[in-house]
């Protein structure tokens, strides 16, 4: 049965800064619970990326059982987030954007202003 799931009714998740990716599902479980604070059954994706940013892992829970999948550059890397926030949520954009290499938390920010000066 292959892996299924629509990221665009998911919710996506991201722990910022680096995991030793050496660990499997059990591991990651842990890290997801206790670390980022989150529903582990939630149906939600939750990324990870190892500290040279070439292997990322992506652990999913079915309803049935869990799916752990990982995806390895042989060149480049994957832009990812140095700082140490314990969970950051990702749009299916986003996700995207990482995937093809665009480094999307160094572009301008937008700012609101409420009145003109």
């Amino acid at each position: 049965m292959a892996m299924t799931v629509d990221i665009n009714a998911v919710r996506i998740f991201i722990r910022p800064g680096y995991t030793d990716l050496r660990k499997a599902v059990n591991g990651l479980a842990t890290i997801i619970e206790e670390q980022m604070e989150q529903d582990l059954l939630s149906g939600s994706l939750y990324l990870f990326c190892n500290r040279r940013r070439k292997l990322l892992k992506v652990i999913w829970w079915d309803k049935t059982g869990f799916w752990l999948s990982q995806k390895r550059l042989e060149k480049d890397i994957f832009p990812w987030p140095e700082h140490k926030r314990a969970v950051e949520e990702l749009s299916t954009d986003e996700v995207k954007m990482l995937l093809a290499g665009i480094d999307f938390w160094k572009a301008h920010k937008p700012i609101y202003y409420t009145k003109v000066s």
